[in-house]
């Protein structure tokens, strides 16, 4: 898959060539390009924002710096999708990358400034928010999204079964919690033991114990110390 990024701060996007997802990107699970908006501007100053029609505060960003960048970078791409990462746009959900992650192109368009010339929107297929506040722009945002597509690429999460079970998966599922060493935990005079369930052995069991976690919406009782 390619994800296409258009921003005024490509350089923040470090992030994606970390770790799990940068092992992915240089085993070809999935590609990111970064575009400059400045590349685009119309003037020497290399400026892609202005002041508002109508006044008011701040600066706008101008709609045709982003025109011309959509013209330059398409692709033949049959299953492409463009998207502007706005507050005013629909919520950010797992179903939602689920459906996305079988694109072929995914094109990030990053907001910045006091926001964007309403007139973009009509050059995007979709306008995307990850969630009801503001950020400074949109590059956390388009990593956000990057990083739950890409995951559910085929390849880029080691244990695919891990994805079956995990919290969203379904409308209202939450992941049962999960321990590890030690089996008792010491924090300010209390101890906090591993559930006996799941040193037992019983698989069936603990089966269901996670299943009926799972139910009851996950990490929502804390566990009792001693």
């Amino acid at each position: 898959m390619l994800f296409q990024v258009i921003s005024v701060l490509p350089e923040a996007f470090d992030y994606l060539n970390q770790s799990i997802l940068g092992r992915a990107q240089k085993s070809g699970h999935f590609q990111v390009k970064l575009h400059d908006l400045h590349n685009w501007s119309l003037n020497k100053q290399r400026r892609i924002d202005d002041t508002p029609y109508g006044g008011g505060p701040g600066m706008i960003m101008q709609a045709e710096p982003i025109a011309r960048a959509l013209e330059d970078i398409k692709t033949n791409y049959a299953k492409r999708r463009v998207i502007l990462l706005s507050p005013r746009g629909h919520k950010w959900t797992q179903a939602r990358a689920r459906r996305y992650s079988q694109l072929d192109e995914l094109v990030l368009i990053c907001g910045r400034y006091e926001g964007v010339d309403e007139r973009v929107t009509y050059l995007v297929d979709e306008q995307i928010s990850i969630g009801d506040y503001i950020l400074t722009g949109g590059e956390l945002a388009a990593m956000v999204i990057i990083d739950s597509i890409a995951r559910l690429l085929p390849g880029v999460v080691g244990n695919a079964a891990s994805l079956m079970e995990e919290s969203h998966s379904r409308a209202g599922q939450l992941e049962y919690p999960q321990y590890t060493k030690p089996e008792v935990l010491t924090f300010n005079g209390q101890n906090y033991p591993v559930p006996d369930i799941l040193l037992s052995g019983n698989h069936q069991a603990i089966a269901q114990w996670r299943q009926a976690q799972m139910t009851l919406g996950g990490h929502k009782k804390k566990p009792s110390a001693k």
